[in-house]
């Protein structure tokens, strides 16, 4: 059949999920029920963390938080009061918190992880579209973490700027006192528009309790708009004024690589970023030579896999608002994958080559309550290799707008264009995909889905080839309390090359979904177990190109939440079937391949276990074991956990995979371990140290990174990182290299600071 006939499925699946949305229940009423008004302070705020001036006093105030964590049908223990006032520029936030003092602090470092600390937090959402937000929170410790909501509940802390907090304590309580810019927030300045959404979270771990000023069902997280309440402002917010910012850095390093014979080398380097506000909720971002020596290395993972591995984005220039460019698809069918701006895969050594990014720039934010829209453009430096592999120049740019169509649901369009400056190096070839989106969400978060439809555009490539070049899918999921079901459908044609995405595979149909039966035990079992759940999942894939199923699993899913926020998860009856199209080696170790066209069914059982976080020492665990192809194999997991409050944390990450094939093919015991520390002197002074063991690969990687927060947003890396021979080997020029022999070594420092223009 022709592309039309996938054209007419979007088309009738659209229709379908925009009906999805009568099906929900009418919005609830936390809009109406929970109000607060802000008004304007009429004297100065210091900002002490002690609320003891006049307009303290005077400001309407809000308590009688609700539990959503372990009910969701009682008042909260924890007593919370909030007060909220604003001047000409600062939205000042008070709360008492009244618990005594024994604290469960993960760290003194700024975006400490969810879950594992004492906390007092905001939501914001100004738009009031129950999709985007703002997060501010702060543990007793006046330890500061700010992320993005996107999606109506997903979080990020990849999202930095300047906003401050202090905080007293007291035997009984803790005073939070928050002062954010109006610079810092994006909103629009609307005649009569004077609401915003908002929700106030209270996490009080040694009570095990998670409780909310709006109240929020047991089967979300804390980060769900969509049950905000209302900030009803007596006057207009005021407009923010001019927001310019720059941050320029200046880079020194020295590196040597051993297995090239290459001498230590130095370099200095130099470069800025720039963030202008162009309105209130519009921002333009702008990098000129960028340096990420100071992202934190990837964590390493076995790989078992035929096809190529996911490593999420860590730079931070491409993680603010990266659910405008990277949310396109699914996580398998994603047409901008920003990790392949400044790599080159190099035909010849088959490895990822890094490349230079000259500058770049990123326009997002809102042009109306109704309208997102980004626009990114980043332009890579010409490279030659020491393998004399020349890469021109390349320009990445995406474009993608947003408009919402309902409450909470949206419709999205996209264009991703790489583009080399010199057409006739073939090395990078022209490459340009677009596509249309339709994400739901209903009211009440019951209901949520997308599908979408991509196609690659003309650059040259033949007619022929370019009738198979798409991809679409559909998700639909239901959530209540008791019962969760998703089901999903792709296709993926011959010829979707979307060489700025991430898309393992191709000439693909699959269709995968889960059922989940969820009980909540009362009585004697329900002061042991929170909830515990049932159901099956399976996962389906019909290799279009061989005319038959190439890959499916399916089982039965049970899982068990207990009171102390320890879980367990268990994958009973597990069966995975896999058709070789081509040989493969499952320990991908280099050993003897099984040969292409032959196909295997094997049998396995699956537990794993997360201990209560809220100990010193908590660890994590998970084990396989069973079939494995034509063998059999053994999988371990463990993290092991101490928590050194409140100066951070140091675990021990081990994975083992025992793969034992019959002769003459592989048998393997692979390791994986990773000790880490990460420390935080203070608030401002903090050390992460990570070493990882990997005999899958044969090496061993160490990286050391210091950082001191000399001002706000501004900071001083000391990076050092090298790379070891984990055992004995033959180097390209056959002579053999000795266990722990060094492959290459380099020191970092980097300066950067933030300047308000």
């Amino acid at each position: 059949m022709g592309s039309n006939w996938y054209m007419k499925i979007i088309c009738l699946v659209l229709c379908l999920l925009f009906s999805c949305r009568l099906l929900a229940q009418p919005p609830g009423v936390n809009e109406t029920d929970y109000t607060l008004t802000i008004r304007r302070a009429t004297g100065a705020i210091a900002l002490d963390g002690r609320l003891d001036e006049a307009d303290w006093q005077r400001a309407d105030s809000v308590g009688n938080f609700r539990q959503f964590f372990p009910y969701d049908s009682s008042a909260a223990k924890a007593r919370t009061t909030v007060r909220v006032l604003f001047d000409g520029a600062f939205l000042y936030m008070g709360a008492v918190c009244y618990q005594p003092r024994r604290y469960v602090i993960t760290s003194l470092k700024r975006d400490f992880p969810r879950g594992q600390s004492d906390l007092f937090a905001i939501n914001l959402d100004p738009f009031g579209d129950k999709l985007n937000g703002f997060s501010f929170a702060v543990s007793p410790y006046g330890v500061q973490r700010e992320g993005l909501i996107t999606n109506g509940q997903e979080f990020t802390t990849d999202w930095d700027n300047k906003w401050a907090v202090r905080v007293t304590n007291a035997d009984d309580r803790y005073t939070v006192e928050i002062a954010i810019p109006f610079k810092t927030l994006r909103y629009k300045l609307q005649s009569g528009a004077n609401s915003w959404l908002i929700n106030f979270i209270r996490s009080d771990i040694a009570r095990n309790e998670i409780s909310a000023w709006s109240p929020i069902p047991r089967n979300f997280n804390g980060q769900a708009l969509a049950f905000s309440g209302r900030l009803l402002w007596d006057e207009a917010p005021p407009r923010p004024g001019a927001n310019v910012s720059l941050i320029p850095y200046g880079l020194a390093q020295t590196g040597r690589d051993f297995q090239s014979d290459v001498p230590a080398r130095q370099s200095v380097n130099a470069g800025f970023d720039a963030k202008v506000a162009v309105t209130p909720s519009l921002n333009l971002d702008l990098t000129v030579n960028p340096d990420f020596a100071q992202v934190e290395v990837d964590q390493q993972v076995a790989n078992l896999s035929r096809f190529e591995l996911f490593f999420p984005e860590k730079r931070q220039f491409f993680l603010e608002n990266s659910d405008l460019f990277g949310s396109f698809g699914f996580s398998t069918i994603n047409p901008f994958f920003s990790r392949r701006v400044g790599l080159y895969r190099n035909a010849r050594t088959g490895f990822n080559e890094s490349v230079p990014i000259l500058a770049g720039m990123r326009l997002s934010g809102r042009l109306n309550r109704n309208w997102r829209v980004g626009l990114l453009s980043m332009q890579t430096a010409r490279q030659t290799f020491s393998d004399s592999v020349a890469v021109p120049s390349v320009n990445y740019g995406m474009l993608a707008l947003q408009r919402r169509v309902s409450t909470r649901s949206f419709v999205s369009f996209m264009l991703v264009n790489r583009q080399s400056s010199d057409p006739d190096n073939r090395t990078v070839s022209p490459n340009r995909v677009a596509g249309i989106e339709y994400q739901l969400a209903s009211a009440n978060n019951q209901w949520r889905g997308k599908t979408f439809y991509h196609r690659m555009l003309p650059t040259g490539t033949p007619a022929a080839q370019l009738r198979d070049g798409y991809a679409w899918g559909l998700t639909l999921e239901y959530d209540r309390p008791t019962v969760n079901a998703r089901t999903t459908t792709s296709d993926v044609g011959d010829n979707y090359y979307a060489e700025v995405g991430f898309v393992p595979r191709r000439s693909l149909l699959r269709s995968s979904g889960e059922f989940n039966r969820v009980f909540f035990p009362k009585g004697r079992l329900g002061r042991l177990v929170n909830r515990f759940s049932l159901g099956p999942d399976w996962d389906f894939l019909y290799g279009k190109s061989q005319g038959r199923l190439v890959d499916w699993d399916a089982g039965l899913f049970g899982g068990i939440t207990l009171q102390n926020q320890s879980r367990i998860n268990v994958a009973l009856l597990r069966w995975d079937y896999t058709y070789l199209f081509s040989a493969f080696d499952p320990t991908n170790t280099g050993g003897v391949p099984l040969p292409a066209g032959t196909r295997y069914r094997y049998f396995s059982n699956r537990l794993s276990y997360v201990s209560n976080v809220r100990k010193p020492i908590f660890f994590q665990f998970s084990t396989r074991i069973g079939q494995y192809f034509n063998g059999r194999i053994t999988q371990l997991h463990t993290v092991l956990n101490y928590r050194y409050q409140p100066y951070g944390i140091v675990s021990l990450d081990f994975t083992y995979n025992g793969i034992r094939l019959p002769a003459p093919h592989s048998r393997s015991d692979l390791f994986l371990i990773g000790p880490k520390v990460d420390l935080s002197f203070t608030k401002s002074v903090f050390l992460t140290a990570y070493a990882q063991y990997n005999n899958q690969i044969n090496n061993v990687n160490t990286n050391i990174r210091f950082q001191w927060r000399y001002k706000p947003v501004s900071d001083l890396f000391i990076v050092y990182t090298d790379n070891y021979f984990a055992y004995e080997a033959l180097d390209a020029k056959n002579r053999l290299i000795p266990a722990w022999q060094p492959k290459n070594r380099a020191l970092v420092v980097k300066l950067t600071y933030w300047l308000n223009l």
